[in-house]
């Protein structure tokens, strides 16, 4: 039996990159595994669900029908997110409101939909995707830092909004992982080469971080158990 038999996950954007390696090792590790994505097709053996979390209406109608494929939920991870390149002064209006829209509200309004479900589990979890650009100052990424910090305040504001309810929320913080969007970025550099060089001397252990989530590149951190007992404040009760 592992750890994770009977658990029911929904893994957004989860057709490619991290949150395709995320949904195939719950599912190896035992889990019951739904993924969200605005990809047309999903992963295979996988149930899919389509939605742009932009719309709220599509994220509701496209969460119902996982929760209602799985039987419940138990955990959902926020994955999906889109990058962007540049200072503070390079990226225009529209391009700042669609990377917040995506990367922040998209994750509220997929948890916003989940929530119900996930209150009736008697073992719920939310993980959500951030970055190490949420607590490292890294060049040319003004605007996707600005997202991930967001994310990383409101995971926290969430645990503690959630903690009564039974619900941990926590997030985890890659590195430059070698994704396909990485990938598309390196592709429209002007020396594809040297650019990816740049980025494997810019982790310390020399190489990009794998998708695939295994500890090939934690190194110099820490996971607090603790029960939130450091982050995390709640209002007493009466």
């Amino acid at each position: 039996m592992s750890g994770l038999d009977g658990t029911r996950a929904l893994v957004t954007g989860g057709a490619s990159g991290i949150g395709l390696a995320t949904a195939r090792r719950l599912a190896g590790d035992g889990a019951t595994v739904a993924v969200l994505d605005v990809a047309d097709t999903g992963p295979d053996g996988l149930p899919y669900v389509r939605a742009d979390v932009r719309d709220d209406a599509a994220v509701r109608a496209a969460v119902a029908e996982a929760v209602a494929a799985l039987g419940g939920l138990d955990v959902l991870v926020n994955n999906v997110g889109i990058g962007a390149q540049g200072r503070v002064e390079d990226n225009d209006d529209d391009t700042w409101h669609r990377v917040l829209d995506v990367n922040v509200v998209g994750l509220v309004r997929v948890t916003r939909a989940a929530l119900p479900a996930l209150r009736d589990s008697a073992r719920a979890a939310i993980v959500n995707t951030c970055s190490i650009a949420a607590t490292t100052g890294l060049p040319d990424r003004a605007l996707y830092s600005a997202s991930k910090g967001a994310v990383l305040s409101l995971t926290l504001a969430m645990a503690a909004d959630l903690v009564a309810d039974g619900i941990r929320v926590n997030a985890v913080n890659p590195g430059t992982v070698d994704t396909p969007w990485v990938g598309r970025l390196l592709d429209v550099a002007d020396d594809p080469a040297a650019e990816r060089a740049a980025l494997e001397a810019r982790q310390p252990h020399g190489r990009l971080v794998s998708a695939a989530p295994t500890a090939g590149s934690t190194t110099g951190t820490w996971l607090a158990v603790d029960g939130g007992m450091a982050r995390v404040r709640v209002r007493a009760k009466n």
